[in-house]
């Protein structure tokens, strides 16, 4: 990580670039580490290459997910990641696999065997038997629901590790052979930097210690004192936990009315020279849990940004008005009058102008262009998507941080005018809770108390503020809301997710076919959306999916060893479409880290039509081969296939349940959208907070995020989020500026 020349600090930030050096904690016995290391070999085996591979092919289908330190690794961060009780449920496995009994318990006759010793442990089985094993673990009918999960757990995460592990150059011995180069700019990360935008008002909390922590934060502006009960107290005017669409432009709003505003972001900041575009790293650094979050029941795998800037910073640049017949449902139904007036309209014509949004791309990514041809083959309308970029963005890693500093997201934009406006923000910094007092028998916030994660700042910080606002996203606003006492029975339910389910077609690279590579280009420029003219409220859209090779390994369907090898050296010809659709379905997180989601019949089915249209577009394009991201790897050849043929295989295309369900086949469903955990509305009964985002129980409390949203948008939210975000501020500001809120 690249460090200030005059820098006084000894603390580095946690680091977006790769390489390894530490001991493990993970906690496993030799002999767990033994069965886990049998499990990833059998994952990617090594296997004889192709006739006429290169080098670098040879060596990648030689190379064995055995080999160290993936074994550990693996550990490591599943330890690290996954919840308490799945890794009790991992670790048994691992000591049962370690023995021969356990093995025959888990496995059945096939670890039998007619010589001596008659019985095998699982790491002592060959390699076809283990993969025998493995597949029948991948199919409920065959085995139990915990073994799936186990399953479901080790593939996910040794395909990760091994497509995104770096040594010290930054490299990963498997990406030649899979057709994969991102390097950054900026070889040298240890070059003097210029001042970062942010600089005049940033306390990264994680690089102080209390005697220059107290210096630094009188530095800003602001008044520190040492409680008498343990605090470090902080005054300001409005404290704002959280800084992505919701939190940075809150920020800004406020701060140029001439209010003293705190930030605080349980994030670190990073600037375009940081990024690494390594997809370990980043997703480590920059997304909640590592990129790892799930509901209880591993259906659904969600997304969110994590970072200075929050989901802005990582999202891929779609910015998508609010549509007009969400603005009305809204409006009329849901009884909020504010998505019904110019002022609405008017915020988000000041969102798309501040964060530079542009409406024609220049020159699309490979993805796109498959999108787009396939819906002009079939005479399906493609819309190009307005970006929070310039028209000639050609940046494919936004999504590890856009390396180019063109995206526009909160922390290159609305936290910028905060921060010239005086406003400190406040990273490494985890809110805990929030402070009340009784006034005239109401409940007041008083402000919020959060923990500094450096180790050597000795007390927890108390910022008390006339007026608190909560923008911690729709993950973590509600458990923020509830740890804190309060009690309305809205806080936490009614979260939609924008349910996704993904299809992939691969293109050779011949003459005629879209040029490219799937990781290049503008991420999402061009959309289908779906429409059904006897049901209107069956649709979805299309859009194209980025995933680094680690990501798109760890959910790829595992049918065996050597079919995930041959996917993976095709990789960068991989093109990923995915369904979308506006959930009615909803779910509830009450306790951090806990979600909950059950889709409905009319979702599901809306998903299946949607994955159905990818599927047909991706053909329509010149796909080779085409498939779903079921268990069992469902797929089809496509040359020369007539329209009876395709249309019958699409008629086995399902959306099954996660890898709980009591089906033979699953999947998982991914998540990059969370709206509505907090939503707002015209009364009590019906909602956590009301029109203007303030809590019903308490005043100066004050939600101002994606959780507000009524309903799920259908689109990308990012514009939605901000303008709903810059009008509640508004309010706000005005009621500081009548004296409402006192000290």
């Amino acid at each position: 990580m690249a460090e200030d020349g005059e820098n006084r600090h000894h603390h580095h930030h946690p680091s977006l670039r790769g390489g390894r050096n530490q001991k493990y904690i993970h906690g496993f016995s030799s002999s767990q580490i033994q069965s886990l290391a049998a499990i990833c070999e059998t994952f990617l085996p090594p296997i004889p290459p192709p006739p006429n591979a290169n080098q670098s092919v040879r060596s990648f289908y030689s190379a064995s997910g055995s080999q160290s330190p993936v074994p550990h690794e693996v550990a490591e961060i599943m330890v690290r990641r996954y919840p308490a009780d799945a890794m009790l449920l991992l670790k048994i496995v691992m000591i049962l696999l370690s023995t021969k009994l356990g093995t025959l318990l888990i496995c059945g006759s096939i670890c039998l065997d007619t010589k001596w010793p008659f019985i095998h442990s699982f790491p002592d089985l060959s390699l076809n038997k283990r993969e025998k094993i493995l597949q029948k673990w991948s199919n409920t009918y065959k085995s139990f629901i915990p073994i799936r999960v186990v399953f479901m757990m080790v593939k996910l995460m040794s395909s990760y590790i091994f497509f995104s592990l770096t040594d010290e150059n930054s490299e990963n011995p498997s990406w030649e052979a899979i057709g994969y180069d991102v390097k950054p700019s900026s070889d040298s990360p240890f070059k003097p930097r210029k001042e970062r935008p942010l600089d005049k008002g940033i306390v990264e909390t994680e690089k102080e210690s209390d005697e220059s922590f107290r210096e630094l934060v009188k530095s800003k502006g602001l008044e520190v004192k040492e409680s008498k009960d343990g605090f470090y107290d902080i005054k300001c005017d409005v404290v704002i936990v959280g800084s992505g669409c919701g939190g940075g432009v809150a920020a800004a709003v406020l701060a140029s009315s001439g209010h003293k505003v705190v930030v605080i972001e349980k994030g670190h900041y990073y600037v375009p020279e940081d990024y690494s575009l390594l997809e370990g790293p980043s997703m480590n650094e920059m997304y909640e849990n590592g990129g790892l979050v799930s509901t209880l029941d591993g259906k659904v795998t969600i997304f969110a940004g994590s970072t200075v800037g929050g989901g802005s910073a990582v999202n891929w640049s779609a910015a998508i008005k609010t549509p007009d017949d969400v603005l009305e449902d809204w409006a009329v139904d849901k009884k909020i009058p504010m998505f019904g007036t110019s002022d609405y309209r008017s915020a988000m014509e000041v969102v798309c102008e501040r964060i530079g949004v542009t409406e024609k791309c220049k020159d699309e990514g490979f993805q796109n262009k498959v999108l787009r041809r396939g819906c002009e083959n079939l005479g399906l309308t493609v819309e190009s998507i307005p970006q929070n970029a310039s028209e000639n963005h050609y940046c494919g890693s936004c999504c590890y941080g856009c390396e180019t500093g063109d995206k526009k997201g909160t922390d290159s934009t609305w936290l910028v005018d905060a921060v010239e406006n005086h406003a400190v923000v406040f990273t490494g910094c985890k809110a805990e809770r929030f402070v009340f007092d009784k006034h005239d028998g109401q409940k007041r916030c008083r402000g919020v108390i959060a923990t500094a994660e450096s180790s050597t700042i000795s007390r927890k910080l108390r910022f008390r503020a006339r007026v608190t606002v909560s923008a911690g996203g729709s993950l973590l606003t509600p458990p923020l809301l509830v740890s804190s006492g309060l009690t309305n029975r809205h806080i936490g339910r009614n979260l939609h997710l924008h349910p996704v389910l993904l299809a992939w077609g691969y293109f050779p690279p011949v003459p005629g076919s879209p040029e490219g590579k799937c990781y290049e280009g503008g991420i999402i420029t061009s959309l289908h959306k779906l429409r059904s003219t006897e049901e209107p409220s069956k649709r979805a859209i299309v859009e194209v999916a980025s995933m680094g090779p680690a990501s798109f390994g760890a959910v790829f369907p595992w049918v065996s060893g050597a079919d995930i090898k041959d996917k993976m050296v095709k990789y960068p010809r991989m093109t990923k479409l995915f369904s979308l659709v506006r959930d009615q379905s909803s779910g509830e997180v009450r306790k951090e880290g806990q979600i909950t989601y059950r889709l409905n019949e009319t979702d599901k089915e809306n998903l299946r039509a949607g994955l159905r249209q990818a599927l047909r577009i991706l053909v329509a394009a010149g796909a080779e081969e085409v498939g779903t991201f079921r268990n069992d790897g469902q797929r089809i050849k496509t040359s020369g296939i007539k329209s009876t043929d395709l249309e019958e295989f699409l008629d086995t295309v399902t959306a099954p349940g996660g890898p709980k369900s009591r089906t033979e086949n699953w999947t998982i469903y991914c998540s990059a959208h969370q709206m509505g955990s907090c939503r707002m509305g015209s009364n009590e009964d019906e909602s956590a907070v009301d029109v203007n985002g303030e809590t019903w129980e308490a005043k100066g409390l004050f939600v101002c995020d994606g959780s507000l949203l009524p309903t799920a948008v259908g689109v990308n939210p990012m514009v939605t989020i901000e303008s709903t975000a810059y009008c509640i501020s508004k309010k706000i500001s005005q009621e500081l500026e009548k004296g409402m809120f006192s000290h």
